[in-house]
């Protein structure tokens, strides 16, 4: 769900995908799974939430997900 009305602003994808994002700010290039275990330690996100916060992020080009199974933040430039 991208806005919840009835829960907890901190379970919606708009939410996680912007932990996911600070994550990836620190360390643009980083393997799935270690990139779900760093987040994780910080916001306990459920493995499926994650999924769908990747999703969410390649639909609006802010990262990518390689054949290697790395994924990457995509900036258009440094802000």
């Amino acid at each position: 769900m991208l806005l919840p009305d009835n829960i907890h602003p901190e379970l919606s994808l708009y939410y996680n995908g912007a932990v996911v994002l600070k994550e990836l700010r620190k360390h643009k290039k980083q393997s799935m799974i270690d990139l779900y275990h760093n987040v994780k330690m910080k916001n306990n996100m459920s493995f499926s939430t994650f999924i769908l916060c990747l999703d969410w992020l390649y639909l609006i080009d802010s990262a990518k997900v390689s054949e290697e199974g790395d994924v990457e933040l995509c900036l258009l430039k440094d802000l």
